[in-house]
């Protein structure tokens, strides 16, 4: 996130990350984030950018609640129509499924080239909660999720079992190179 000299009177210019991979509708593979706050889509009244309103607090929350969500297929514009509906579930889980093997690979690019002058910040975060994702994937490819209360099924495709099957030897190399916690031996006993 950057403030252009004429902020605040323009919304603060962001760019995603994204190593060339669209796990969203808001975050596009040329590092634009899709937002009417942003200036970068359509929108009208609080829903744009209000100088002397508006605030970087409003654009991080904004991100948080609207782009990073549990259920990204509906963000694609005109497919919030089809929240629960037989065609929008139908579409839903493979299109999350993606989203995960897709945030899955971002994490390994981070891990290999973080952005300039957060290599810190990416190590870091990964050595506390590299343990945490490889559970989660393990969890899937076992179909359930401990949520702190007792498991929950976790229904998933077996392309997607198979494809992060896949992924997971990558991931839990670059956890293991990172000496992420709990991983010490993970990479020896990965799949």
């Amino acid at each position: 996130m950057q403030m252009p000299q004429s902020y605040p009177a323009v919304p603060p210019e962001v760019y995603y990350h994204s190593f060339g991979f669209r796990l969203n509708p808001n975050l596009y593979t040329d590092g634009t984030v899709c937002l009417s706050l942003l200036n970068t889509f359509s929108g009208e009244g609080n829903e744009v950018w209000v100088p002397g309103t508006s605030s970087l607090l409003q654009v991080v929350v904004s991100i948080q609640a609207l782009v990073l969500n549990s259920q990204p297929f509906y963000n694609e514009a005109g497919y919030e129509r089809l929240i629960d509906r037989p065609e929008g579930h139908r579409h839903e889980l493979p299109y999350n499924e993606n989203a995960l093997l897709l945030t899955l690979r971002t994490m390994i690019h981070l891990l290999r080239r973080p952005p300039q002058g957060f290599e810190g910040v990416v190590r870091d975060h990964f050595r506390r909660r590299g343990r945490y994702v490889l559970e989660t994937c393990e969890a899937y490819l076992q179909g359930c999720v401990d949520a702190g209360h007792g498991s929950m099924e976790l229904p998933c495709s077996a392309g997607f079992r198979t494809a992060l099957a896949n992924v997971m030897p990558k991931l839990t190399t670059a956890f293991a190179q990172i000496g992420a916690q709990g991983c010490d031996h993970c990479a020896a006993t990965n799949h």
